[in-house]
């Protein structure tokens, strides 16, 4: 990685919590192959560093969270197609999943595109009152492609996936909230502090035990409910046994 002053992703640790910001504040941390690059290393470093338990990321700046891929980027390759094949090239959001540590979302004003896409892939997603999501990629000629199709109907439904991702349907953090996209809803002023105290509460969880519940929740929608029963009583005698 380069220096963290440097860097348009950054990672500190505080006790057993890293904290993982986005750090394109002028741009509202508008997602580019840099980002993607960056963002990659340090969740490895995340899933390396055993002296932490969670992870929060966020975006630094007022503007938000993050105003989705960086379509500045596209110009610079020969066509969209090759540069949106760029971009995905290293297998970010499989990181994501495979990750046996819990992640929370910490998001604030514009939350767009690649912002939820994002987000979907935490597992705890904490808002400000004025946050704002949308999906524009249909508007622009584009489908999604990190994982939008596949986690938005997981978290909101298929009618209301197709509402934000077919209409360009910006949304506000009660109704974002109504629809399952995030968790709980906080005043700007208290969202560092409300984060911070959620990741405190989940770091008390033993490491391991955190870890198999995050995998079998994640894993419960793609397989019959039966072979996850049998997984979860497996796990259980793991722990129990341990």
């Amino acid at each position: 990685m380069t220096n963290q002053n440097d860097s348009v992703v950054q990672y500190f640790t505080k006790d057993d919590i890293a904290l993982i910001s986005l750090n394109r504040p002028h741009q509202i941390n508008a997602f580019n192959v840099q980002m993607r690059d960056e963002l990659y290393e340090v969740l490895s470093l995340f899933q390396r560093d055993t002296s932490v338990k969670v992870a929060i990321i966020k975006g630094n700046g007022t503007k938000g969270f993050c105003a989705g891929a960086d379509l500045s980027e596209f110009g610079s390759a020969p066509s969209q197609i090759i540069a949106r094949e760029i971009r995905w090239q290293r297998d970010l959001w499989g990181l994501f999943l495979k990750i046996q540590k819990p992640i929370i979302a910490q998001l604030h004003g514009f939350v767009i595109g690649s912002g939820i896409e994002i987000a979907s892939f935490c597992d705890v997603k904490i808002a400000t009152k004025t946050a704002k999501f949308s999906m524009p990629e249909s508007s622009l000629g584009l489908i999604p492609a990190a994982g939008g199709t596949q986690t938005l109907p997981r978290s909101i439904g298929i009618s209301n996936s197709l509402k934000m991702l077919l209409t360009n349907l910006q949304i506000d953090a009660k109704t974002a909230k109504k629809n399952g996209l995030i968790d709980r809803i906080v005043d700007d002023e208290d969202l560092d502090q409300q984060v911070f105290l959620i990741a405190k509460q989940i770091s008390n969880i033993e490491a391991g035990l955190a870890g198999s519940v995050r995998k079998l929740l994640r894993n419960s929608l793609d397989h019959e409910i039966y072979t996850g029963i049998v997984e979860e009583k497996f796990q259980s005698k793991k722990f129990l046994l341990s």
